[in-house]
């Protein structure tokens, strides 16, 4: 294998790629990796209650952790196979209660000390997220837009909650947390008024954004439609584009399951880095309507990938990713998203970019089509070897193993009650 290692780093070098710089690149580039992948989204709040607002994840596959300590397990198992910097992706209704619950609107740091304390124990960091949907007052389909001011008011205050949550996770982490809006706001058939609802929407969220913080970075993201919610979607990209455009502490995320299907997220990226000094990003794979299928190293993610390396944006677009299939092995899917992304980010990273785009500049379109070729057959899989080696994981497929062993030791032993 040394061999073949100092065949690939002789090979790059000759189109002047250093392997190890690339490897120092990546291992500090942090994936901030979506809890809800392993309850199918469901949270802590009700336990066994159904999805509403949009989302929607199928399959029965055994095995879903049903309590905080079995959702940190299947975490911490996954993880343990993914190589790289890593972070915790948490929605609010993953919150901890010890003693009586809290209802959204009166979230507290205090539930999410666990949380916090699991974060520390690994050494990752947390980015946080409003959780807008599966409430008996996400009515009608509307939250922050809803007409009903009583209705809007709880939604703002459980957005207030969550901005003081994500400052208290940031002060204790000693690190930045991305809060995040996502609403499932819209309407099933053609609207009567288009307008009104996003007036609503702007005003939640300026009630919203209106406390200051360190350490929390703010951002809204779109979607093309839901489930039920096909016609019109109140917080589309548009609007959401617009509001960050006019709020210097807030930025439009992008979640490429959440365009058509012939827009690319990729193709988006350097649109906003030319106003925007960071771009939070939710990188799924979308097939057809649907948006939450698990990443593989495929053409979208590589392009998005190499948006970030080509443009020298690792610090600048922050990468979290958000796909939930309950069809298969939670923890395998975790772990194939994950590596997923390290594998496309390794492969921008061992482009010469420089080079290529003087081939671009110069409009030498024939050299640039053969390199660009030439360097899919390039020894990339000697380079992933080298890396997940030097991360103390393993490199190929043989990781299945101890996630087999682990659903044989742990997940099917789960029936469908939690235990304490």
């Amino acid at each position: 294998m040394k061999s073949q290692y100092l065949n690939a780093k002789e090979k790059y070098a000759r189109i002047g790629v250093d392997i190890g710089d690339a490897i120092s690149v990546l291992k500090s580039i942090p994936i901030s990796i979506h809890c809800w992948q392993g309850d199918d989204v469901n949270g802590f709040e009700n336990i066994g209650q159904s999805l509403s607002g949009g989302i929607q994840a199928t399959g029965n596959y055994f095995g879903k952790a049903r309590t905080p300590d079995e959702l940190m397990a299947d975490f911490d198992k996954a993880i343990s196979l993914i190589p790289g910097k890593k972070r915790i992706n948490l929605h609010a209704s993953y919150a901890i209660f010890d003693g009586e619950p809290a209802d959204r609107d009166n979230l507290k740091p205090e539930h999410f000390t666990k949380w916090v304390c699991f974060a520390k124990k690994k050494g990752l960091g947390i980015d946080f997220n409003s959780t807008y949907f599966s409430h008996p007052k996400a009515k009608d389909g509307l939250t922050l837009s809803h007409p009903d001011p009583k209705i809007r008011e709880f939604w703002i205050n459980h957005g207030v909650s969550c901005r003081r949550i994500a400052a208290f996770i940031a002060k204790e982490l000693n690190t930045y947390c991305l809060h995040n809006v996502w609403i499932p706001d819209g309407l099933k058939d053609i609207p009567a008024d288009r307008l009104s609802p996003r007036l609503r929407l702007k005003d939640s969220l300026d009630q919203i954004f209106s406390e200051k913080f360190d350490n929390v970075i703010d951002s809204v993201e779109s979607k093309v439609f839901g489930i039920g919610l096909e016609s019109y979607t109140v917080g589309s990209n548009e609007f959401y584009m617009s509001y960050a455009a006019g709020h210097n502490s807030v930025y439009n995320l992008l979640d490429n399951g959440h365009y058509h299907p012939n827009e690319k997220v990729s193709d988006k990226i350097a649109s906003l880095l030319a106003f925007f000094d960071k771009v939070p990003l939710h990188i799924t794979r979308s097939v057809h309507w649907d948006s939450d299928h698990v990443v593989l190293f495929d053409d979208e993610t590589k392009e998005i990938a190499n948006e970030i390396i080509r443009n020298d944006a690792a610090d600048k677009v922050l990468i979290g990713l958000d796909f939930f299939d309950a069809s298969i092995n939670r923890v395998a899917a975790w772990v194939v998203g994950a590596r997923s992304v390290q594998k496309a980010l390794l492969n921008a990273l061992l482009h010469p970019w420089e080079y290529l785009k003087k081939l671009q500049d110069n409009a030498d379109f024939t050299e640039l089509m053969v390199l660009r070729e030439e360097l899919k057959t390039y020894p990339f899989s000697e380079v992933w070897t080298a890396y997940c080696e030097d991360q103390n994981v393993p490199a190929n497929e043989s990781w299945l193993s101890y996630v087999k062993q682990y659903e044989q030791d742990v997940l099917q032993h789960r029936n469908s009650s939690p235990t304490a």
